[in-house]
């Protein structure tokens, strides 16, 4: 059937796209006709009828937005342009333009579609001059033009806002203009309040130029006019605003201190009436209060604590509150001179009242207090001698926040709460004493006390009556937040550890033994915790994800740098087996695992012990027996990149906030066991505030030396033989007998050390090889390493072997180096010379080219020179003969004419007789002639 309907079904996908074509060639058509009549009408009623008819259908189809954005923007923007007289045509316009740039709620389609608001808001942005027309059409008279231009302003902002910020920015009083709509009327006020705040948003300069024209006096105008935190949405986006205002602006910070205080902010707080009435808006208020307080407290990122005040008045002169520049942070807050007791009074009032209504999260209220007292003296002291509640029933702040610490369902609210006594206990050792004083044991019958009765006991019972609660009804989570209360107090003060190590906590019935000191009852507590983890199967529950690491926290704290805790917690032999059990057991999570190796950790370098069983040696011994170095030290690679300890240097940026975030904030979630199961552990809100960057840190400094300490001790092992030379000769009036029994024994106990060490050296070898070949390159080289020291004797020889080796390396490498240096210069050299050898032999050939060159000139004249010559040596020897010829027949002339003379003179006729001569000579030359030619 499939093969059948297949074809029915291609046809009818074309039949769809067919119709779709044919609704939006239809919708094209009649936009283009009503654009065509409101350009071109005549009659004014008719255009007006065409805009509003355009409105329309606009704001009901996709297609009909789409094609208004191809060719309908010019049209309505010359209209806002040139007929702003025609006030029904420019309210039309504004309407159409806000319908263009609207997403149709109703519209469903894939989620790669052409969005037509998107793209409209897009073409509108890039036109030219239209933001400053928007920005115009401000300083009409009309209601609604006033009220349609701003919330195409919101719009524009809301799809693209960097475009429109920057284009604003470049408008002269364009800001002025939108800030005197919070002037106008209500509805006028309460748009132009939305869109100055999606305006001011992540644009510092946009943010200074708002507060110069006094946005925060008409921000908290505008609060008090709704009723302070008693009013509606309007409140809420003002709060909104000032956050934006605020957030990473040191300068407005500092200009809002300078100005009005933050009296009006704090004011807010302030509940009045003696019963306490909450809506969701009003919980939405109160913690957008909150949130613009702890955005005070973070400050900006170019706060200098050198020229920050620390103080400054607020309002009347009596109500104040101080803030601080958190040295480690960098970071400005802002608050006054003094703590008045009246402000914190509105804090811890606003706390116990959200408490009680059960309609808020306590956490933002918290985390305040938190960051107001955190490093400064002041606040520190107002806070530890603060009284809440009234005669006679009243107690310290600090006891109530205890309580809501241990007795409250909610892990959000005990976490928050939790931070409040670590920034309580930072930095203040006079705090922490205070605290730890107070933990005097309550008698057994206190102890299975009512809970109500806990309003009578001191800080120290309280929280020691939290401790020990567990072990009657087998809870361990009001133990694990106690510990984590008792682990802020102790941090890093040695005096508060020493007097907490002296507590010594009753047995559950004294029939089952004596008192035992607390140290080793958080070790019990542990091991409770395991074994509930045993009963119920389970890899890991949810409490168990952080109860374990709780505890553990807390001990690596406290024997942190404490060699007496140390003692204590290997006076008891157990508690070494147990925590080598823990960072076997592959069950256990990687937070688990590392902090009980850390654990061990300190149990040995912080072991001033010289028993035989409790020393460092005693201890390396054990983990390298029953756990092994190289997978010791493995739990540490694991801990490093595990989620926690990976994303430690990673910063949460700070989430703006808005109408969503607050209405989320408003919702009470609380955390429940069916909630935490099913999230991952890796990423469960009671282990992120365990392991906080403090402790990280801290952790981190400890594995380094743990590591050092450890292969060091393991490298040279305690000897249990004194070699002595004097004992090694007999003694006087001592047998021989006696004698060599003596030195038998000795070479019996050095025997059996140097086998001891044989056993070591082998152990440590197969653990070597069995995790060559993991894989891990940084365990590999740790691990290695140590192997190498630890390997005395053999290691040692091979070691000088290298060493000489490395030697033989070293001056062979100098030698090759000398021979590359040599090398390197020859073969510049003979570079050199045959470049040389080449600019020679380039010369060469030019001359044998012209050479060449000559040649072909010469076998070319040659011949004609050489003819030349031949006839003109002939010609000088033809006229050489022919001189001596004239010469010859001149002489024979002058015979002639002698002859001729004799004969004339002897008569006879000289012409007959040449006639006959000349005759017989012409006969004889043709028979010559005939003859050289035969």
């Amino acid at each position: 059937w499939p093969l059948l309907i297949a074809p029915t079904l291609i046809q009818f996908k074309r039949y769809e796209l067919y119709v779709a074509k044919w609704i939006w060639c239809l919708v094209t058509s009649y936009v283009e006709r009503l654009l065509d009549r409101i350009s071109n009408g005549v009659l004014a009623e008719d255009r007006r009828s065409a805009i509003a008819e355009l409105q329309s259908v606009v704001a009901e189809s996709c297609a009909a937005q789409l094609a208004f954005g191809a060719m309908g923007f010019p049209v309505l923007l010359s209209v806002l342009k040139d007929e702003r007289d025609d006030v029904e045509m420019v309210r039309g316009a504004l309407e159409t333009l806000v319908s263009a740039l609207t997403p149709i709620a109703h519209a469903k389609g894939p989620k790669n579609e052409v969005q037509p608001a998107l793209m409209n808001t897009d073409l509108l942005s890039r036109e030219a001059e239209s933001i400053s027309l928007l920005l115009s059409m401000l300083s009409e008279e009309d209601f609604y033009v006033r009220y349609y231009t701003l919330q195409l302003l919101t719009a524009l902002l809301t799809n693209s806002r960097n475009r429109l910020q920057e284009a604003i920015l470049t408008i002269p009083r364009g800001i002025t203009r939108l800030m005197d709509m919070l002037m106008d009327r209500e509805v006028i006020r309460n748009e132009a309040l939305l869109l100055l705040t999606y305006l001011a948003r992540e644009a510092e300069e946009i943010q200074k130029i708002l507060v110069f024209e006094g946005a925060f006096e008409k921000i908290f105008s505008i609060i008090k006019e709704e009723g302070g935190s008693d009013g509606g949405v309007v409140v809420q986006d003002c709060l909104e605003l000032l956050s934006n205002l605020l957030c990473n602006n040191t300068s407005n910070q500092v200009l809002l201190r300078e100005t009005i205080g933050f009296e009006p902010l704090i004011s807010i707080l302030k509940l009045r009436g003696s019963t306490y009435s909450f809506t969701q808006q009003k919980t939405i208020n109160l913690l957008g209060v909150l949130e613009t307080v702890s955005l005070l407290m973070m400050g900006g990122p170019e706060t200098e604590a050198g020229k920050d005040k620390l103080s400054a008045t607020m309002g009347m002169g009596s109500s104040m509150i101080i803030t601080k520049v958190h040295p480690s942070l960098n970071k400005l807050s802002r608050l006054s001179k003094n703590i008045n007791d009246s402000n914190l009074a509105k804090l811890n009032s606003t706390v116990e009242s959200l408490e009680a209504e059960k309609q808020i999260q306590l956490e933002k209220a918290f985390r305040c207090i938190g960051d107001l007292i955190v490093g400064h003296p002041k606040n520190l002291d107002a806070l530890a001698s603060k009284v809440l509640g009234e005669e006679p029933q009243v107690e310290p702040a600090l006891n109530s926040i205890l309580r809501i610490i241990l007795r409250t369902s909610s892990m959000q609210e005990s976490t928050a709460a939790d931070y409040v006594f670590k920034s309580f206990c930072e930095l203040n050792s006079d705090g922490q004493k205070m605290l730890a004083s107070t933990l005097i044991p309550q008698p057994q019958s206190m102890t299975h006390a009512p809970l109500e009765e806990d309003v009578k006991m001191s800080f120290g019972s309280m929280l020691l009556r939290g401790l020990g609660l567990s072990e009657n009804d087998g809870d361990l989570e009001t133990c694990c937040r106690a510990a984590s209360v008792l682990s802020h107090v102790l941090k890093d003060n040695t005096e508060c550890k020493e007097r907490v190590l002296r507590v010594e906590l009753e047995a559950p019935m004294p029939s089952l033994g004596t008192p035992e000191p607390l140290l080793h009852r958080m070790v019990k507590y542990l091991v409770l915790a395991s074994s509930m983890r045993g009963k119920e199967g389970k890899s890991s529950t949810s409490g168990n994800l952080y109860i374990q690491p709780t505890i553990l926290k807390l001990l690596v704290i406290w024997l942190c740098d404490y060699p007496n805790a140390v003692h204590c917690f290997l006076d008891s032999r157990p508690h070494i087996t147990y925590l080598l059990e823990l960072v076997s057991d592959s069950t256990t999570t990687v937070y688990i695992r590392g902090l009980a190796s850390i654990l061990l950790g300190l149990c040995v370098i912080y072991n001033k012990s010289i028993d035989s069983g409790k020393d460092a040696s005693s201890v390396v011994d054990a983990i390298s027996q029953k756990v092994g170095l190289t997978s010791y030290f493995l739990k540490f690679d694991n801990l490093q990149k595990s989620f926690y300890f990976s994303s430690a240097k990673t910063a949460q940026p700070h989430k703006p906030l808005t109408r969503s975030t607050a209405a989320s904030m408003a919702e009470i979630e609380d955390i429940d066991e069916n909630e935490t199961t099913g999230q991952k552990t890796e990423d469960h809100p009671m282990l992120a505030a365990i392991l906080d960057s403090q402790f990280i840190s801290t952790v981190r400094k400890l594995e380094a030396d743990i590591r050092e300490s450890i292969v060091d001790i393991y490298s040279n092992p305690k000897s249990k033989v004194t070699v002595v030379t004097t004992e090694l000769e007999q003694r006087t009036c001592e047998s021989d007998g006696d004698y060599i029994k003596r030195l038998k024994s000795f070479v019996e106990k050095q025997c059996s050390e140097i086998q001891e060490l044989l056993n070591r050296n082998a152990t440590l070898a197969e653990d070597l090889a069995k995790t060559g070949g993991s894989g891990s390159s940084r365990a590999e080289s740790r691990s290695s390493g140590g192997s190498e020291r630890v390997q005395v004797e053999v290691l040692r020889r091979d070691l000088q072997e290298a060493a000489l080796r490395l030697e033989m390396v070293k001056k062979e490498k100098a030698k090759i180096e000398s021979e590359a240096s040599m090398y390197q210069n020859l073969a510049a050299k003979m570079e050199s010379d045959l470049k040389s050898l080449s600019d020679a032999y380039y010369s060469l050939e030019q001359v044998n080219f012209n050479l060449e060159k000559e040649v072909q000139a010469l076998k070319t004249g040659d011949v004609e020179a050489i003819v030349a010559k031949a006839k003109e040596e002939a010609q000088k020897e033809h006229e050489a003969e022919e001189s001596d010829l004239f010469v010859c027949l001149g002489q024979e002339q002058s015979k002639v004419e002698k002859l001729s003379a004799r004969l004339l003179e002897l008569g006879e006729d000289v012409e007959k007789l040449l006639e006959g001569i000349v005759d017989g000579n012409d006969t004889d030359l043709l028979e010559d002639g005939e003859e050289e030619e035969d």
